[in-house]
């Protein structure tokens, strides 16, 4: 599960509405999940020469304001002829009760802080070590990932791309 997919938007349906689960202003990270995963083989890849245990963090996307994401998403849907999606709050008021029923939903409302505060990762340590970190252009990885999941065009496979936003990355890693 990630933001991307059980946050802003409806997988598998054209997207009509866009849901903002942050504070207008506050800045959010995101990584597109095939450059982490470029990442993930490439120190994989190196693990021999590195110490055990290190630690590399990704700066991937950084939306500064927390508008960006959403506007990337509204300019993909109108490339493909769709209109222009509002934006809506996220529905936080509502997860007390559905997270007594849903798995995702309670990891959602647990993780709300790191969309009321500014969540950026430094990636010099990573820089320094690959070069340079593999990143796909905002635009290009929002519409491989609305294709994916069935939002704009002709989805690319069953399964599609994810975005991952630095919280559900955490979170991923706490629940191992």
């Amino acid at each position: 599960n990630n933001w991307f997919a059980e946050g802003l938007i409806k997988p598998n349906k054209p997207i009509k509405s866009i849901s903002h689960p942050g504070q207008p202003g506050v800045g959010h990270q995101w990584s597109y999940l095939p450059d982490a995963a470029r990442t993930m083989v490439t120190l994989m890849e190196m693990r021999e020469q590195l110490p055990a245990f290190e630690t590399f963090h990704m700066a991937g996307h950084w939306d500064y304001d927390g508008a960006q994401m959403i506007q990337a998403i509204q300019r993909a849907v109108v490339r493909h002829g769709g209109r222009m999606p509002k934006v809506t709050a996220f529905p936080w008021w509502v997860m007390p009760v559905a997270s007594l029923f849903n798995e995702t939903v309670k990891e959602m409302r647990e993780m709300r802080y790191l969309w009321q505060l500014p969540v950026r990762m430094d990636n010099a340590k990573l820089s320094a070590l690959l070069g340079e970190e593999p990143l796909t252009p905002l635009d290009t990885a929002i519409e491989a990932t609305l294709q994916g999941l069935g939002c704009i065009g002709q989805p690319v496979s069953d399964k599609g791309h994810a975005f991952a936003d630095a919280s559900s990355l955490r979170g991923e890693r706490e629940a191992r």
